[in-house]
């Protein structure tokens, strides 16, 4: 038989416990200087140059040629000696100067005779030789912020984001005397264009996520920011229970509203890269595409009756952020924060879906019985097939 001994000490006092905490954090200090003083790793340099990395972050176009943000992501700092564009050296000026230490960014500027609507090439080469190259593909000047610009920036994420949700929530009337079998398939259906949305919105975190510096490991970022986002937005949901009505509708609302701010970000890099020109089949292809969710953010409504404000709040929740994102992606636009955008739609979205199931369950009666019904097959598959269909339109 094995016998275990307890432990009857009495536990440590405040001061004690403090004590015991300074010495695992001693040795940790020591152990750090004794590497720096000893530098025990010298012994396996073979001469080989440092590891370097360069990601081209931002690329700004004017009058008075090329302005490149640059981030550092190698083993040690950087010095970039000479900048090619088209083949060709040219002089540059760094700003700050001198080495770009790992993680920091650096604007370099380059007086070059850009050609608008050319393809320039450009090559970053380091002090080891090591060489970065970043494509421009179409050089238009970069906007600047005028209000000429923001306003029909402003026009454009309004006819894309705010109106189409307001014309889904204008249904509102008409879905007001939905029987049960009706109600399910709306949630359904609003479970159907949310699932899309959670899909397409953690694809596209993802994409930016690879273009971004290697030093925000993209990936990992990407899926600890949606999960946040998903846990912060269930604790603040149920502090005071499920959510249900017009709480759940608003945060249908704000899952789509992040989602729709990652978009804007997406289409005012685009605009200030000069790689996209939304004509107007693409513009009426953005509403459609989102026409659905404002029916979406009215199906947990339909049995309460909201003011008129309430209503104007949720299709300016909803659809309002994808004007600020595409201010801020035309005039200061990084990947790694347009995946960090995206990411926190994808976790607000994930925590939207869960409470939409629960209310088809309570609602109906079924639990989670009613997921297996035709309704909600039928709302799924058409809130999917919609949402797919009409993203058709918009991709470029």
């Amino acid at each position: 038989m094995i016998h275990e001994k307890i432990d009857t000490a009495a536990p440590a006092s405040g001061l004690s416990r403090f004590l015991w905490l300074l010495l695992p954090a001693a040795v940790l200090a020591l152990a750090i200087g004794w590497l720096l003083q000893t530098n025990p790793l010298q012994g396996f340099n073979n001469g080989a140059p440092p590891v370097e990395n360069l990601t081209i972050e931002r690329t700004i176009i004017d009058s008075s040629g090329l302005r490149v943000l640059v981030r550092a992501g190698g083993s040690d700092p950087m010095v970039v000696a000479q900048v090619q564009v088209d083949a060709g050296y040219w002089e540059f000026q760094q700003e700050p100067q001198g080495p770009i230490q790992r993680g920091n960014t650096a604007w370099i500027s380059v007086p070059y005779p850009w050609v608008l609507g050319e393809t320039h090439n450009m090559t970053f080469v380091t002090n080891t030789g090591a060489t970065f190259d970043h494509q421009i593909a179409v050089a238009v000047p970069t906007p600047v912020a005028t209000s000429g610009g923001l306003w029909s920036q402003a026009i454009l994420g309004a006819f894309v984001g705010i109106l189409p949700v307001a014309i889904g929530l204008m249904c509102y009337p008409a879905l007001r005397g939905a029987g049960q079998g009706t109600m399910t398939f709306l949630l359904a259906l609003t479970v159907g264009l949310l699932a899309f949305l959670l899909v397409d919105t953690a694809v596209e975190a993802l994409e930016f996520a690879s273009v971004s510096a290697p030093i925000f490991q993209g990936s990992v970022m990407v899926v600890l920011t949606a999960a946040a986002s998903f846990l912060i937005l269930m604790a603040v949901g149920r502090r005071r229970g499920t959510p249900t009505g017009l709480a759940l509708a608003t945060f249908i609302a704000l899952g789509i509203g992040l989602h729709n701010f990652g978009e804007g970000l997406a289409i005012g890099a685009a605009f200030a890269a000069g790689s996209a020109g939304l004509g107007t089949f693409l513009v009426l292809g953005f509403t459609l595409h989102n026409i659905t969710e404002g029916i979406g953010i009215a199906a947990p409504i339909l049995k309460v009756k909201p003011s008129l404000l309430s209503f104007v709040g949720l299709a300016l929740l909803a659809g309002g952020p994808a004007v600020i994102g595409i201010w801020t992606g035309s005039l200061a636009y990084a990947p790694q924060w347009t995946a960090i955008a995206l990411a926190i739609g994808a976790g607000a979205i994930a925590q939207v879906v869960v409470e939409v199931c629960g209310l088809m369950g309570r609602s109906s009666g079924q639990g989670t019985r009613v997921l297996l019904t035709h309704a909600s097959f039928g709302g799924l598959a058409s809130g999917v097939a919609f949402m797919y269909i009409t993203a058709m339109l918009v991709k470029i």
